[in-house]
């Protein structure tokens, strides 16, 4: 539980506004609040762009209130002058939501679980507040997913402008009931409802191999009843309390009132409400029993009348056994055949015996499912063939769930038969002969696959799949005059093999699967590239073409050729240590952009992450010479600065290697050196440097001019459409500007204003050099010449 917010105050007056008039039950409740911590939101690109929430619902909550605050910023401050951009919000139970709002196409054979959205608009210039209330919420995990809408895609110089952050903060409140009474299966109880209660609410366990549930109220007594009915509304609903649209029952006209649920979740709580009628204020007696149908031996169908805790599996940290809510009872009597009026009936479905899974875990979210004595199933003709996959709560639900199945043809004998697989979630649904062809019942959806001679393969892939028991039920059904029926004597032979994947296909060779972390959770998701689409990077609406990724690739990395003029100008020149810098730029920069291309025309030469700090270090490093080189400075202080120069970008480039900063700040500490010199050779020369207006109009101007261009180039015209010429563009104009500023070949001069280096000192005693031996101008073997002289300081 978190603590609260600025907002707690508002959204609990906004619950006890919501819980005060219409609610028709009385009782003990619960508050819990939760928040998360405010996170900036991206525009959507994927759904590696979304920021993902993680909540949990406690069981037997009433009512959920989401307050979803939203504000935003700009400079550390509120961004009042920021423009209103709509946030749309995904809520999932039980799994992250799979959105798709751009509208593309999902990888085939993929089924997309339903999710509900709504979209934030704006009420005050910098903040925003949205309620969002569900009644009788599922319990268990929920899931809010959140994005802005898409960009332009153009690509911005982080620091040259303070961004406009959208922050989003969900909160929520949860109100459930305490001491909620248990129903035990078989056993009669007798209740009470008073004048001043509108309502009681029970719940009930229902364990596994449970086929059909009956619930009965008879015996009803009030004080101004009229008739055998009784003015109650029966309503029954699994995991969570019931709505108005759950299955329900009138039972003014039914004496007894009875309620049947065929295929109830499996080690699942349910829960029954019994409800006044309008206008009835009396209070009114009556017996209630729960029946559950034992279906794991077949045919059979008794009511269970053990206590929960022996052999239901019962949890026991919800309510007790025997307990009321909201009124008083009488201790549960076991059922016997003369207290209930009504047998349950006989049972429709058989459950089959269920083979499990073994799971062996590869890695993250990289699960395999082994039968055993697998992977080849037979199903026999005259009944199906289940098996259970168990997957994990939280753990496996940000992955993907993959089945598929591969039918042996010679193994159907040449009948004209199907193999139809069912895969359902908490409880197995069987196909029966002489039935419709369908996984779903009113209550219960599923997913219906099929294979036959013609289709012998088939697959399903299911993005975050709810955690949890999944059943596949597979059955052999052969084609008659009269519709489907049992095959006789065949019996299909069947490859199956289900496993867990982080991504669909690992997202194909134009896409990346990318494992995220959101607090505590993970969940993968792809990120596509070279304009391709889709959850699974399987849409090519707008992808490149092979030709348009050769060429892009081609302009970008041939584009680095424009630094060839400036190396032989700066060997010519005499810039050695110059041209070895263009060398390395032109080299890194090249096949850095060769590994970088988003498509398959790809060539990587060594890690990416090296090949991106050479480029970007080269990049700043042709700068920093080219600059300091036109200052004219002292060999020993010129290399001084170029060593200082290479440390400190690297530093710099380590830290971040994106910001503003890194291609400025050396850019302008290297202009305000070359400044420094100049000025200072004008001042003692009396006349402007360099000296002449040639060199001003062909050279600096022109190479000035070009370099400002590429700047504004990159940094206000390239989008993530045109980059591949608009950066080829940059390539070549920074290439041509260091040629025209790379400054002539240096001449000997004998005033300058750093001066000659003091002559060293040793012990005391100054060293004389003969210059001219030093320059190599005097033979050594001619006799009388002065090698070194010692003179007293």
């Amino acid at each position: 539980m978190g603590r609260a917010g600025p907002g707690r105050l508002q959204l609990l007056l906004q619950l006890l506004v919501w819980l005060g008039p219409g609610r028709s039950a009385d009782g003990l409740f619960a508050t819990d609040y939760f928040t998360r911590t405010p996170r900036k939101l991206n525009a959507f690109r994927s759904f590696t762009s979304i920021e993902l929430f993680h909540f949990r619902i406690p069981e037997d909550t009433v009512v959920a209130v989401w307050n979803l605050i939203t504000f935003k910023e700009q400079g550390g401050t509120f961004g009042d002058q920021c423009p209103d951009r709509s946030i749309t919000v995904y809520f999932r139970s039980g799994a992250p939501p799979v959105i798709n709002p751009l509208l593309t196409r999902f990888p085939r054979d993929t089924a997309v679980p339903g999710s509900f959205a709504l979209t934030l608009t704006w009420t005050l210039p910098n903040r925003t507040t949205g309620v969002f209330n569900i009644t009788s919420p599922l319990p268990g995990d929920w899931f809010l997913a959140a994005h802005l809408p898409r960009e332009q895609g153009r690509i911005s110089v982080k620091g040259l402008a303070e961004d406009c952050q959208y922050l989003f903060q969900p909160q929520l409140i949860v109100q459930r009931l305490m001491g909620l009474g248990v129903l035990n299966p078989g056993y009669v109880t007798e209740h009470l409802l008073s004048p001043h209660n509108r309502s009681l609410l029970y719940k009930v366990f229902i364990p596994s191999y449970t086929s059909q549930v009956l619930v009965q109220l008879w015996n009803c007594r009030g004080a101004n009843q009229s008739g055998e009915g009784c003015p109650l509304w029966l309503k029954v609903r699994g995991k969570a309390p019931p709505l108005h649209n759950s299955t329900a029952a009138d039972c003014r006209e039914r004496a007894p009132c009875r309620l049947v649920l065929d295929l109830p979740f499996w080690q699942t709580w349910y829960y029954v409400l019994l409800e006044k009628e309008l206008g009835v204020a009396a209070s009114l007696r009556f017996q209630l029993v729960v029946q559950l149908k034992d279906c794991s031996q077949t045919g059979l169908g008794r009511a269970l009348v053990q206590l929960p805790g022996s052999s239901l599996n019962m949890p026991h940290s919800f309510g007790s056994a025997g307990g009321v809510a909201w009124a008083d009872s009488r201790p549960p009597s076991p059922l016997n055949s003369s207290s209930a009026p009504t047998a349950l009936p006989a049972a429709g479905e058989h459950c089959w015996p269920i083979r499990p899974t073994l799971r062996n875990e590869l890695d993250t979210f990289s699960v395999h499912f082994y039968i055993f004595f697998g992977p080849n199933v037979s199903v026999p003709p005259d009944r199906p063939a289940t098996f259970a996959i168990s997957l994990l709560p939280v753990l496996d639900s940000g992955s993907s769930l993959n089945l598929e199945l591969r039918l042996n043809v010679s193994s159907l004998r040449g009948e004209n038969a199907t193999v139809f697989a069912c895969l359902n979630h908490e409880v197995p649904l069987a196909l029966e002969e002489n039935s419709s062809v369908t996984c779903e019942t009113e209550l219960l959806a599923g997913f219906l696959l099929s294979i036959n001679a013609t289709a012998p393969i088939t697959r399903l892939r299911i993005p975050f799949p709810q955690t949890g028991s999944w059943y596949l039920s597979l059955r052999t059904l052969c084609t008659s005059d009269r519709g489907l029926e049992p095959c006789g004597n065949v019996t299909a032979e069947v490859y199956l093999r289900t496993y867990l994947s982080p991504c669909i296909d690992e997202c194909g060779p134009y896409g990346q699967c990318k494992l995220l972390r959101t607090n505590n959770y993970l969940y993968a998701a792809c990120e596509c590239k070279a304009g391709w689409s889709g959850w699974g990077c399987t849409d090519n609406a707008a992808a490149f073409s092979y030709g348009f990724q050769l060429l892009s690739t081609l302009l970008l990395c041939l584009s680095n050729l424009m630094f060839l003029p400036p190396v032989v100008i700066a060997i010519r020149s005499n810039y050695l240590l110059e041209a070895t810098v263009y060398i390395f730029t032109m080299f890194f920069s090249t096949f850095y952009h060769a590994c970088d291309q988003p498509g398959i025309v790809v060539f990587c030469i060594m890690d990416y992450d090296v090949l991106q700090f050479c480029d970007f270090l080269g990049s700043l490093m042709s700068v920093w010479v080219t600059v300091i080189a036109m200052a004219r400075l002292q060999p020993v202080v010129k290399q001084v600065l170029y060593l200082l120069g290479a440390m400190l970008l690297s530093m710099a480039l380590q830290l971040d290697r994106h910001g503003l900063w890194n291609l400025l700040g050396p850019s302008l500490f290297a202009l305000g050196i070359m400044a420094i010199a100049w000025t200072a050779r004008s001042i003692r020369r009396r006349h402007c440097y360099p000296p002449t207006w040639q060199r001003w109009t062909f050279y600096l101007l022109p190479g000035a001019l070009i370099a400002a261009s590429a700047v504004l180039l990159y940094a206000f015209v390239e989008t993530e459409e045109n980059y591949f010429y608009i950066h080829s563009i940059w390539h070549m104009l920074i290439a041509g500007s260091v040629g025209f500023l790379l400054p002539p070949q240096a001449k000997a001069e004998p005033e300058d204003f750093a001066g000659p280096l003091p002559r060293r000192k040793g012990c005391g005693y100054q060293l004389c050099i003969n210059e001219q031996e030093e320059l190599g101008l005097v033979d050594p073997s001619a006799g009388g010449a002065s090698v070194t002289s010692v003179c007293t300081s």
